[in-house]
């Protein structure tokens, strides 16, 4: 069972790692019970969560407006919640290129 997602419905729940102020944003894979996520943007006013929340609406196929920082504005874990992708998130660990920003 992966702990750092859970499904219920159409909302993807998501515990993320995250780590601001990256050469490109993308996925690394897990971080003890989190999916750790590195972002090219400073966590200064709030630019890393914004960065993060475009990040997973790109990636999960949704528009913006479906995803939503639930916990974690300022820390580096975080809960985010996606609201209406058909991705499985287990795909994010399959594609090691999968999940970076061009």
């Amino acid at each position: 069972m992966n702990v750092w997602y859970r499904r219920e419905g159409n909302v993807i729940t998501l515990i993320l790692h995250v780590q601001p102020g990256a050469k490109r944003s993308e996925v690394i894979g897990l971080h003890g019970d989190a999916l750790k996520i590195r972002l090219a943007a400073p966590p200064i006013e709030g630019r890393a969560n914004e960065a993060l929340l475009r990040f997973i609406a790109d990636n999960f196929n949704v528009p913006l407006r479906n995803v939503e920082l639930k916990q974690g504005t300022l820390s580096r874990h975080k809960v985010v919640l996606v609201n209406g992708s058909t991705l499985e998130p287990e795909s994010l660990l399959i594609s090691e290129n999968f999940f970076k920003t061009k």
